[in-house]
């Protein structure tokens, strides 16, 4: 028995981002906040969204300040932007940050108070403005989910506001989009599709609907991550990458992740960590503490991100799976240890560290093997 749920509509391929004006009209809107940052307002490609909404009859009112580690604080003044030039719309523009914060405040501009009231699960009572998603990173899936994960500055609590009233109602995606990303940009936020793919069809929650998305997330981006890293105008690669976060971002909104997420969020809360590159380093220490627990999972999962293991017993290619995502941290030239991070991070940490992931209850409770604090800051140590 399982329950199956998809965001709104999506729209795929070259261009398609020049429809975002038609499309905000369509939904009934005549006034958007577009929520984006600095790279996209430096890049001319807000200007570019923002004509494509003018051309359309819609004013669009811009805020591109949104950091790489979202705030609740930063949330909070967009949604006050947007309420004071009654924008009946929103529109995200960017990585997984932007599109976050844009969810966040398609329901924060109907329903009162600060965005850190609504961190935690069900908890947005009416629903929100219409929101369309343009990722430019392909990435946190985050065009597909119901999670805006925000840190509250004051205490450096990472945690999301998880609500089906954050779905998107249109999501474009355009892989012309995410050619200027550069080659670390691309690494890390393509690992992070990835850990999302591997820990949906492992997960304890994984179901025959979240396992097509999960597999075809894993095939896509196995074998175009690398192409996409090192060689960025190669549109196919990136079109791959684009599609197989979009399905990722599907079997982790039905099947959740696991105990990856929970570790990497206090390297993000604690040291300001990027979230994907969070994730890349400790997926390969995570996959060895796991293997054990889901041979077949696992072997398949090896095959899928093109492992060869013909003849192998399942076993091998399961135990496999963690040598082959570590190479792949190191083919992308991503950090393969908290010691490499220059954050600040100390053997000392390690306790809050896993008290802080152990809080982060959901995907610990999902991950396919049990986790406790000890456990936690085994991983931690082994990855430093």
């Amino acid at each position: 028995m399982f329950d199956a749920r998809v965001a709104g509509r999506m729209r795929f391929g070259c261009g398609v981002s020049a429809s975002v004006g038609e499309v905000v009209r369509s939904l009934g809107a005549d006034r958007a906040v577009l929520v984006t940052d600095s790279t996209m307002e430096s890049l001319g490609v807000a200007d570019r969204i923002c004509s494509y909404l003018e051309g359309a009859g819609v004013e669009p009112f811009v805020f591109a300040g949104v950091e790489p580690e979202p705030s609740v604080e930063t949330t909070d003044a967009v949604a006050e932007l947007a309420r004071e030039h009654d924008c009946q719309a929103v529109v995200g523009l960017g990585g997984g940050s932007c599109l976050d914060v844009a969810k966040a405040v398609s329901v924060l501009i109907t329903n009162e108070g600060s965005a850190a009231r609504y961190q935690g699960l069900g908890l947005v009572r009416n629903p929100g403005v219409p929101k369309v998603m343009i990722p430019t990173t392909a990435g946190t899936g985050s065009e597909v989910t119901f999670t805006a994960v925000l840190i509250r500055k004051s205490d450096g609590f990472k945690g999301g506001i998880n609500d089906e009233k954050l779905f998107p109602d249109v999501s474009l995606l355009d892989p012309e989009l995410t050619v200027t990303m550069p080659p670390a940009v691309t690494a890390s936020t393509g690992m992070d599709a990835l850990v999302h793919a591997l820990e949906a069809f492992s997960g304890r929650s994984a179901s025959p609907f979240s396992d097509m998305f999960a597999r075809e997330a894993l095939r896509l981006i196995g074998s175009s991550i690398r192409t996409a890293t090192w060689n960025g105008r190669d549109l196919r690669a990136r079109s791959d990458m684009l599609l197989g976060s979009y399905y990722g971002g599907v079997a982790l909104a039905n099947a959740g992740v696991g105990a990856c997420h929970s570790l990497a969020y206090p390297l993000g809360g604690m040291f300001g960590v990027g979230h994907g590159c969070a994730n890349a380093l400790l997926i390969p220490y995570v996959a060895r503490h796991n293997a054990v627990a889901c041979v077949d999972r696992y072997a398949e999962a090896y095959g899928l991100l093109g492992g060869a293991s013909d003849g192998w017993p399942r076993r091998e290619a399961a135990f496999a799976l963690a040598e082959l995502l570590e190479e792949l941290v190191m083919d992308l030239e991503l950090p393969c240890r908290l010691s490499e991070l220059k954050a600040g991070i100390e053997e000392r940490h390690f306790d809050e560290m896993a008290d802080r992931a152990m809080a982060v209850a959901r995907p610990m409770e999902n991950n396919p093997r049990v986790m406790d604090k000890r456990a936690c800051v085994a991983i931690y140590k082994e990855a430093y």
